[in-house]
């Protein structure tokens, strides 16, 4: 068993691919799991990959943590599995690393852009966590041009059924008033759409540029890369 530095085991089992970490405190305290050959029950225990740990005698393997971020095309829905087999993000990041891996919030299945997977649990959770205000930014395309006052009441805010929302910022391209950039904090369901929609304005196009300050430079549309270091220290310390 490891020292200090190492990982805690409900963390270990939750990034073998088990189950949550929540589910993995019940499995811990059921005396299911052995360390070393040792049935451990105590919850704070932590683990380096040098210890084994099996589960009703099964070995398990805590992953590596990973962080893939995808351009995601429109007609995929952003699920782990979709019992009606439609199109899957999943699909799309099945070769980019042997580790399980999962999507960070979501995106609509119309909407096209940045989604981040991972399997650090922990990040995915801060980053989605509606105390964190990560910030998005997207580009609109609306079925007609959006007019001035328009724009100003959706940068002062506007009050929709699940409550008050304001933009952070929002741009209209002067060459042509049907596009426009908008910057929110908010994760909530279809807020950008619904915010246009409050207006009388159809979306017909919705792509999400950047995420938590990643954007899709270099990244084309349907493909994916790895985090580089750098990138996710800065998104650790968010």
């Amino acid at each position: 068993m490891s020292d200090s530095n190492g990982v805690r085991l409900n963390k270990f089992i939750a990034n073998s691919g088990v189950c949550s970490r929540r589910e993995a405190d019940n499995i811990i305290a059921s005396g299911r799991i052995k360390i070393n050959g040792k049935v451990v029950t105590e919850l704070g225990v932590k683990v380096s990959h040098q210890d084994k740990v099996t589960l009703d005698g099964k070995p398990l393997k805590g992953q590596k943590p990973v962080y893939v971020l995808l351009n995601k095309p429109k007609g995929f829905i952003t699920t782990l599995k979709d019992p009606e087999g439609r199109k899957t993000v999943m699909d799309l990041v099945k070769r980019a690393t042997p580790e399980r891996i999962f999507p960070v919030g979501r995106l609509d299945r119309n909407t096209s852009g940045l989604l981040l997977f991972t399997n650090d649990g922990d990040l995915a959770n801060r980053l989605t966590h509606p105390s964190t205000n990560i910030p998005k930014i997207y580009k609109v395309t609306l079925d007609k041009p959006l007019f001035k006052e328009d724009a100003e009441k959706i940068s002062i805010g506007v009050e929709l059924e699940d409550g008050f929302i304001k933009s952070d910022d929002l741009a209209m391209d002067p060459q042509d008033k049907r596009i426009a950039g908008i910057e929110i904090h908010s994760g909530r369901n279809r807020i950008v759409r619904r915010i246009f929609e409050h207006f009388g304005y159809e979306v017909k196009g919705l792509d999400r540029v950047t995420f938590a300050g990643l954007t899709k430079k270099n990244l084309p549309r349907g493909k994916y890369r790895m985090l580089t270091e750098k990138e996710i220290e800065v998104l650790k310390r968010k």
